[in-house]
């Protein structure tokens, strides 16, 4: 029921459907790559878990030394950075809107400043992965997170690539609303500043490595397999050193 109350409202909220966009946008900006990086998340909630990819993006604005150009666009819904990495201009957004909607917000940034969903990045958490752990999914299912699923619904395709940050499931009896709307604790807090930086440090490798940042090859149809491709997985500990490997 709460599925398909938020499939209702995030319909409502487009005043029109999302229609993928022309290479011929791009032509407004002298660069021919524009990139839309999303932190996924609840508006007045930064510190919590379930808002840890907006906590990557801050991160990441802090690193471009952008941390005091966000400003709010009615347009999009949302919170806005709009800056330029070697050849590539990218678009940082945080949503305005609640979690379960942030669709809504990511497909009207993706009309206004005329971004692909294959060059759309998502940032959000992961409860089937510690904390500590990373990985970039290329596309696919929402795998049950209620923000990816948004912008799937909106943007009408599965192909927006994802950071995915691990969070952890509750211990004990801790629900599970509970646990990801919480804050981390003093402990988690040290190692989620190792999370952030290496957060970072992932997606600035892929704003400015060309490989890394063309289109997925996609079938006939335009969605690609959800089985394909492989996640580039990152552990992280306080008293370690960050290990990396494909699964």
């Amino acid at each position: 029921m709460r599925r398909l109350l938020s499939k209702l409202i995030n319909r409502a909220l487009l005043t029109e459907p999302f229609a993928p966009v022309m290479d011929i946008g791009a032509g407004v900006h002298t660069n021919a790559r524009r990139r839309l990086i999303v932190g996924l998340g609840n508006p007045g909630m930064n510190g919590s878990r379930h808002s840890v990819g907006m906590a990557v993006l801050e991160a990441l604005a802090a690193r471009l030394r952008l941390a005091d150009s966000w400003h709010g666009d009615r347009h999009v819904s949302g919170e806005v950075i709009v800056s330029d990495i070697q050849d590539t201009q990218i678009v940082l957004l945080r949503p305005r809107l609640l979690m379960n909607i942030n669709g809504v917000s990511v497909a009207k940034a993706a009309v206004k400043y005329s971004i692909k969903p294959e060059h759309i990045l998502l940032v959000h958490d992961d409860l089937d992965k510690a904390l500590g752990k990373l990985a970039m999914k290329q596309g696919g299912s929402a795998r049950g997170h209620n923000g990816v699923r948004s912008c799937v619904e909106c943007l009408q395709t599965d192909v927006m690539p994802r950071l995915r940050v691990g969070i952890g499931r509750p211990s004990g009896k801790t629900l599970v609303d509970r646990h990801v709307l919480g804050r981390f604790s003093q402990e988690e807090q040290k190692i989620l500043c190792r999370v952030l930086e290496q957060s970072v440090d992932i997606l600035l490798s892929q704003l400015t490595d060309k490989e890394d940042v063309q289109s997925p090859l996609l079938p006939p149809g335009g969605r690609p397999a959800l089985q394909t491709g492989k996640q580039r997985v990152c552990s992280i500990s306080p008293a370690k050193d960050t290990t990396c490997q494909s699964q």
